[in-house]
């Protein structure tokens, strides 16, 4: 090819798509909506999801739930640690949607995009040990072995942050699916770029169909349906307006969904602090098992 061909070359633009069940579908509406930087100028047209996409992912969630919650803990952390791995091989793309989407610098973005990559890592290696810290024996008075340990609460709807595209959106989804839950994310309305290029990443990195899955277009046209459906186990409403975030409130209510709203708001939020153990607590439940000793006596036990 001639420098004049490269010259005349028309650019291939990328078109996005729902991620759901591990496939890549449009929204079933046909519907989509433009994207700007923080300029205003036109970055790429994202699929406006409909209730109908909602739904679906929450079939793909909990179709992809009893594997997913059922495997290993080892497993979950040797899969999202591929996935930190694939996040550093694509760095240089996450590095210009980052700052694209969120006005930043090139060496802003990078620092974030590393941040990202840090933070799957970190939720890699917690997932074989948060069972030994909130989980255990439990001292009772009786002839009693008492048990125990955190389960997972199963399909969480999760309100991507709306400011921080790819560092709040990791810090609030790794956690859900390290303890074995599978997660139907809404993307940062304004910013989704980052968030429908992650799911190209989870697609290549042995994360199970449908234990990801990543809609975008308006927060309340999707997360309403979500709050409210009967399906879904908890909601985390870490991207939600106050206003918003109390109509989703009541809506979970009607099935006694587990709902998380951190004390600080998307805007307020510090994504690259120590994230600690909150957010991997905050959608389990505790199975406790009572079984009997047996009789104990001074020869010793006996079972």
């Amino acid at each position: 090819m001639s420098s004049t061909d490269e010259h005349n070359r028309r650019r291939v633009f990328k078109t996005y798509k729902l991620y759901v069940g591990g496939k890549f579908p449009r929204s079933e509406s046909g519907r989509v909506y433009e994207v700007t930087d923080s300029n205003g100028t036109w970055l790429a047209n994202a699929p406006l999801s409909s209730r109908k996409d909602a739904r679906d992912a929450v079939v793909a969630a909990r179709k992809a739930f009893p594997g997913w919650s059922g495997s290993t803990a080892y497993l979950r952390g040797q899969i999202l640690y591929r996935v930190a791995e694939m996040l550093e091989g694509r760095r240089g793309q996450f590095v210009r949607e980052v700052a694209d989407a969120e006005g930043l610098s090139k060496s802003k973005a990078a620092e974030v995009v590393e941040a990202a990559v840090d933070r799957w890592v970190w939720y890699a290696g917690w997932t074989d040990k948060i069972a030994q810290v909130v989980g255990g024996a439990n001292p009772v008075s009786g002839p009693y072995f008492n048990l125990s340990s955190p389960e997972p609460t199963g399909v969480v709807a999760v309100v991507a942050p709306q400011e921080s595209s790819l560092l709040g959106l990791v810090s609030v989804l790794a956690p859900v699916i390290a303890t074995g839950n599978t997660a139907v994310v809404v993307a940062s309305e304004k910013a989704p770029l980052p968030a429908l290029t992650l799911a190209e990443v989870l697609a290549t990195s042995d994360v199970p169909g449908g234990v990801v899955n990543i809609l975008s277009g308006r927060t309340a046209e999707i997360a309403t349906p979500l709050a409210a459906h009967q399906d879904v186990n908890a909601v985390d409403l870490t991207g939600a307006g106050a206003e918003l975030a109390r109509d989703l409130e009541v809506a979970a209510a009607d099935n006694l969904k587990r709902v998380l709203r951190p004390q600080a708001v998307d805007g307020g939020a510090d994504w690259t602090a120590d994230p600690g153990t909150g957010r991997l607590t905050a959608f389990l439940e505790t199975k406790t098992v009572w079984h009997p000793t047996g009789s104990l006596g001074v020869s010793g036990s006996a079972y």
